[in-house]
C-alpha cells in the first residue's frame, strides 16, 4: 500500500495539478485575509481571529479538492491500467484508501503554510498572543476532517466514470450538497422537528461545532462514518465491474 501511496503522491507533484491546487488556496485566501476590504479582512476587523481563514477555506476546498481527485479512477479506467490494478495483490479497500490518503496528505499540505497567517495574527495582537488558540486549533483539526471528507467523496465520485470532467463535476456537486445542502433545508424551516436532525447530517454543522475548540466524539465520529460511507462506495463500484465480467 505505501509504494501505492508514494506513487499518488508522487503523480500529483510530477504535473501541475498538486503545485497549482496548493498555490490559488494560498493565494485566494491571502487575499481575501490581507488585501481585499471584507468581513474576512483580518487588518479590516481588527481582532486577532483567523475566523475568516475558516470561513472562506471550506468553500475553496468545495472545488479544489475535487479538482485533485478527479482523475484519481478516471484516468486508471480511461487509459486501461486500472485492470492492472486490479489484479496486483492488493484488495480494493487497500488501493482506495492509499489514494486517499494521497489526497489527504495533499490537504494537509496546504494547510501547512496558513500557519504563517496564524504567527502574524499572533504577532499583531494586542497584547501580542491575544489569540484564542484553541478555535484556531479546534479549526485546524476540522479543515482537516473536512479535507478528508471531501477528498473521500471526490475518490467516490472519480470511481464512476472514465471522464475527469464527469467526476469532477459529480464531486464538486456532491461536495456542495454534502456541506451546504443539509443546511438550506434546515434554514427553509418546513421541516418543523425533524429540522434539527437533517441540520444535524450536513458537513458544515459539524464542522462549524469542531471550530468551536472542543472536540466532541459525535463531530469525530460523525466525520469517519461519511469517510468510510464514501470509501465502501467506492469499494462497491469497483467490484461492480467484477461482477460485470
Amino acid at each position: 500500500m505505501f509504494a501505492l501511496y508514494k506513487k499518488e503522491l508522487a503523480s500529483f507533484f510530477a504535473s501541475i495539478i498538486g503545485y497549482l491546487t496548493i498555490i490559488v488556496f494560498l493565494v485566494l485566501t491571502g487575499l481575501m485575509l490581507w488585501v481585499f476590504r471584507s468581513n474576512f479582512n483580518i487588518l479590516d476587523y481588527g481582532y486577532a481571529s483567523l475566523d475568516g481563514l475558516f470561513f472562506v477555506a471550506p468553500f475553496l476546498y468545495l472545488f479544489l479538492i475535487p479538482a485533485i481527485t478527479m482523475r484519481m479512477f478516471a484516468e486508471e479506467k480511461r487509459t486501461g491500467t486500472i485492470e492492472l490494478l486490479l489484479t496486483k495483490p492488493l484488495s480494493d479497500f487497500t488501493i482506495i484508501f492509499a489514494k486517499f490518503l494521497a489526497g489527504v496528505t495533499l490537504v494537509f499540505v496546504s494547510l501547512l503554510p496558513t500557519l504563517v497567517y496564524y504567527f502574524s495574527v499572533f504577532s499583531l495582537g494586542d497584547p501580542v498572543g491575544n489569540i484564542d488558540h484553541g478555535s484556531v486549533v479546534g479549526s485546524y483539526i476540522g479543515m482537516l476532517f473536512l479535507g478528508a471528507t471531501f477528498v473521500s467523496i471526490g475518490i467516490f465520485a472519480t470511481s464512476l466514470t472514465n471522464n475527469q470532467i464527469v467526476a469532477f463535476i459529480t464531486a464538486a456537486l456532491l461536495c456542495v450538497v454534502c456541506y451546504l445542502g443539509f443546511e438550506a433545508l434546515y434554514n427553509m424551516n418546513f421541516l418543523g422537528k425533524a429540522g434539527l436532525f437533517v441540520k444535524a447530517l450536513g458537513i458544515e454543522h459539524h464542522y462549524e461545532s469542531i471550530s468551536r475548540g472542543v472536540i466532541d466524539t459525535r463531530d469525530v465520529l460523525y466525520f469517519l462514518s461519511v469517510i468510510t460511507l464514501f470509501l465502501m462506495g467506492t469499494r462497491l463500484v469497483l467490484q461492480s465491474r467484477k461482477w460485470q465480467k
